[in-house]
């Protein structure tokens, strides 16, 4: 399923067993599978382990995920279960200390989500926006060890219209820590766009939305962000 802008009543279905889409994309070469449980990000608490659970036994490539994870008890769930990296929103925003006692408590394995509407980070699913600033957000994370940061603009999600450039590309200045890009990929020329931002810091896209509906083909992307295929040593999609 995805949203548009995160809007809860914009939803599409493009399948109704997770799984069996989770094992296609591993099938077409997808290294790496992003998945966000968006019940719980809008429940507050994981609503889909089940589903998690069966993506997990189907599929052998590291999967990333968030959604409703609020506490170390489910942070460790999860792990235990098989994830191979858990992504912290909006308690990231409301409770760094939580950042930093999981990154110590599980190195490599902690990203942030920092979700931005205009500039200033969005928490609760997307339906509150704070007075914070993205960047500013991204720097109180610095020295906490996160594996990664994933900066969304909430504008773009879903809207195939391109990513925002200039501000994944502030942020990935104003930190150390690796950037990954999400909102607005619809094509291969949004791919090489921020593939073009490796050396700044953003070694990965998160693209969903236009590979269902065939904007973007996984092959092509593989082949801008491939790795050394492509010249690379970190870009990932």
């Amino acid at each position: 399923m995805r949203l548009l802008q995160g809007r809860e009543d914009s939803e599409t279905i493009f399948s109704d067993d997770p799984s069996a889409m989770a094992e296609r994309w591993e099938t077409k070469g997808a290294e790496l599978l992003h998945v966000i449980d968006l019940d719980g990000a809008f429940r507050k608490s994981p609503q889909n382990v089940e589903a998690i659970k069966r993506i997990l036994d189907r599929i052998h490539i590291p999967v990333q995920l968030g959604g409703g994870i609020r506490s170390m008890e489910i942070i460790s769930m999860f792990l235990e279960l098989g994830v191979s990296r858990v992504i912290l929103g909006t308690e990231a925003i409301r409770n760094p200390r939580l950042v930093e006692e999981a990154c110590r408590a599980f190195p490599g394995q902690i990203m942030a989500g920092i979700d931005a509407r205009n500039g200033m980070v969005a928490i609760e699913g997307w339906t509150q926006t704070t007075e914070q600033q993205a960047t500013d957000v991204a720097r109180g994370f610095e020295g906490h060890g996160l594996a990664g940061i994933i900066f969304t603009d909430i504008h773009k999600d879903g809207m195939q219209t391109g990513p925002n450039i200039e501000d994944t590309k502030r942020i990935a200045e104003s930190v150390s820590t690796p950037i990954i890009a999400a909102g607005g990929v619809a094509n291969i020329n949004h791919i090489k766009a921020l593939a073009d931002l490796e050396p700044l810091g953003v070694v990965g896209v998160i693209t969903g939305r236009a590979l269902y509906a065939g904007t973007l083909k996984l092959r092509d992307a593989l082949e801008i962000g491939g790795g050394k295929k492509a010249g690379r040593s970190s870009f990932f999609l």
